[in-house]
């Protein structure tokens, strides 16, 4: 797993799949907290990665970020 560093473990860009699922990169986001807080397009840093238990978008996302916030700086990683 990687090491949280100040900016994050990873950042990019909240997008959202043909399924509704919102993502960035490779992780699934919390739906009710981008609902509540963000919207698509937005770069966020992602805090925490937790293994996804819903059984509707475990194959696709593997892992999920339910502590992000917004980015503050550009690292290329998306």
């Amino acid at each position: 797993m990687p090491k949280e560093t100040r900016t994050g473990l990873y950042q990019g860009i909240i997008e959202k799949d043909d399924n509704g699922n919102y993502f960035c990169g490779p992780y699934l986001l919390d739906y009710q907290t981008v609902e509540t807080y963000y919207k698509l397009g937005d770069r966020v840093s992602i805090k925490t990665i937790i293994k996804n238990t819903s059984r509707k978008s475990m194959e696709a996302y593997p892992q999920k970020s339910v502590k992000f916030s917004y980015a503050s700086e550009d690292h290329g990683n998306d």
